[in-house]
């Protein structure tokens, strides 16, 4: 959802056409500088009912004004002759966007897609403020648990400090090894993704 969503951001806001189009850019570049805080955030997240749901991580996640400048500048690479070839054969924005600009803007959305997953996998603080029920505990919090629990039982000597380091071991092994094995099927885009996406030529 993150990266369909920043990627249908960027593309209009690459459009000159676009009506405002500096003032949308400004607002967003604010977001990078500013934000609510704690506490304002808390309070709007439950005030829309969505503690204890995941859809409070999902939204509070979904777009990042960082994310969404890399996407715009990959996509500033792209000629614009290509959708004015579109346009001429009778396509519309949203068939050029899924046809045209989406396939082309692979290397960029695989980063975005592996900086998202990243970010999303270690998200402890905020499944840690909006989450309460245990069925709904994400791994972050789930690791937390066992490393508190395992402590505990070595203060308490009912454990040895080595049973104790070979569980916290086997916590960091479970938190990375998906990563690592997602990583080199993304790695041949992540580096063009980057370089691309954070220069305009």
């Amino acid at each position: 959802m993150s990266v369909l969503v920043t990627s249908a951001t960027a593309y209009p806001l690459n459009k000159t056409t676009l009506l405002w189009r500096k003032v949308w850019i400004s607002l967003i570049l604010f977001t990078m500088l500013f934000n609510g805080g704690l506490i304002p955030t808390y309070m709007v997240v439950k005030s829309l009912g969505l503690i204890d749901s995941l859809w409070a991580l999902i939204f509070l996640n979904i777009v990042s004004a960082f994310n969404l400048i890399i996407v715009m500048n990959f996509m500033r690479t792209i000629p614009e002759e290509l959708d004015e070839s579109a346009m001429i054969d009778g396509a519309n924005p949203i068939r050029i966007f899924f046809s045209i600009t989406l396939p082309l803007c692979k290397p960029v959305l695989a980063t975005l897609a592996l900086w998202t997953g990243v970010g999303l996998w270690n998200n402890f603080m905020q499944a840690l403020i909006y989450l309460n029920k245990k069925s709904l505990m994400t791994l972050p919090l789930l690791l937390k648990q066992i490393i508190a629990g395992q402590e505990l039982l070595n203060e308490t000597g009912q454990l040895a400090d080595s049973s104790t380091e070979s569980v916290i071991a086997a916590t960091i092994m479970v938190a990375i090894i998906p990563i690592l094995g997602i990583y080199p099927f993304l790695q041949r885009y992540f580096t063009k993704g980057i370089m691309l996406g954070s220069i305009k030529s």
